[in-house]
């Protein structure tokens, strides 16, 4: 296995310098002409005065203001942090020990720095709350999603447990509300194609040979909503999402299917009603069985009355997809 390059780097207040990798069939006479187009969010203004401060390094040293680019290399620097709203939910740690940490994350929290959510993330506030420098994701979790997340708080273990999610060594349960349809055969096996385009909010299902597979089972119905137990086969950019919505069954509170809906980062209300439920796998350094359980509920909104309401999925099982 490769291993991954040292940061020439140290980490700050909890935050990883960011690496950027120079393709080997780059065009640039120069690296600042390749930041400037690779960076578009940072204006040229600033990237010249990041270099004149030595804020761009390779791993021999700070890069100057015409330093040649050089194909196949990396560079690294430390982002600008700007203040962001604080997620008003807590994490609750489940489990710790000397190899692992698990947390029930809530809703509207991501797990790693991405785009504008880089300090209000689940890792950095973990690694500052625990003094936690080198700890790590095994696998993550949508910031809409609620519920386990693994994290291996040993770098030398990362692999091991980061390939069991890679594998599909895991046992994944979610749940989720989302609406009821008496004429929906249950429980049933989602398969289809799933692609997420780079730039685009919501994932598609498109022809092909399925990626993305879902088993669905109805566990409550609520009048015209329901609660279901879900378990992903495969691990696609919003599969589940996708595969209830396929099934014209959206989640409640998603604001991306069936139609993507303009949401403000900080507001904080009606989360999507998807909640990491348990993992369970054999531990790769000890043998030993896990199996880590949320605590967090999901909230059911006002639902219209039903004269039936059958608790029990239906005894014939279904299909769908490729």
């Amino acid at each position: 296995m490769r291993r991954k390059l040292r940061s020439p780097l140290p980490q700050r207040d909890g935050l990883d310098p960011v690496r950027l990798h120079l393709p080997t069939d780059g065009r640039w006479a120069t690296v600042r002409d390749f930041l400037v187009e690779r960076i578009p969010k940072l204006a040229e203004d600033r990237i010249d005065e990041m270099l004149r401060a030595g804020r761009f390094v390779t791993q021999d040293g700070p890069l100057a203001h015409e330093s040649p680019y050089r194909p196949g290399s990396f560079v690294w620097f430390h982002r600008d942090v700007t203040p962001e709203t604080p997620v008003p939910f807590e994490l609750e740690v489940l489990h710790r020990d000397e190899e692992i940490l698990v947390v029930d994350k809530p809703h509207f929290l991501a797990t790693t720095p991405r785009g504008g959510h880089i300090t209000e993330t689940a890792l950095i506030r973990l690694r500052r709350q625990l003094d936690l420098p080198d700890l790590s994701p095994a696998h993550r979790l949508d910031r809409a999603t609620a519920g386990l997340v693994l994290f291996v708080v040993d770098p030398a273990l990362r692999g091991a447990y980061q390939a069991l999610f890679q594998d599909r060594r895991v046992g994944k349960t979610y749940e989720a509300i989302a609406g009821y349809d008496p004429e929906l055969a249950l429980p049933r096996t989602v398969r289809s194609r799933i692609t997420k385009h780079r730039g685009v909010l919501a994932a598609v299902e498109e022809p092909g040979a399925p990626n993305a597979e879902t088993r669905v089972e109805l566990l409550e119905r609520r009048g015209d909503l329901a609660r279901y137990r879900l378990l992903p086969r495969t691990g696609r950019t919003h599969q589940l999402r996708v595969h209830l919505n396929s099934l014209g069954l959206p989640i409640v509170g998603d604001d991306l299917y069936p139609e993507v809906r303009e949401k403000s980062p900080d507001d904080f209300t009606n989360p999507l009603q998807l909640l990491a439920r348990s993992l369970e796998f054999t531990d790769p350094t000890t043998g030993e069985h896990r199996h880590f359980h949320s605590h967090r509920q999901l909230h059911w909104p006002e639902t219209r009355p039903t004269t039936e309401d059958p608790p029990h999925p239906t005894p014939r099982e279904g299909t769908s997809g490729s």
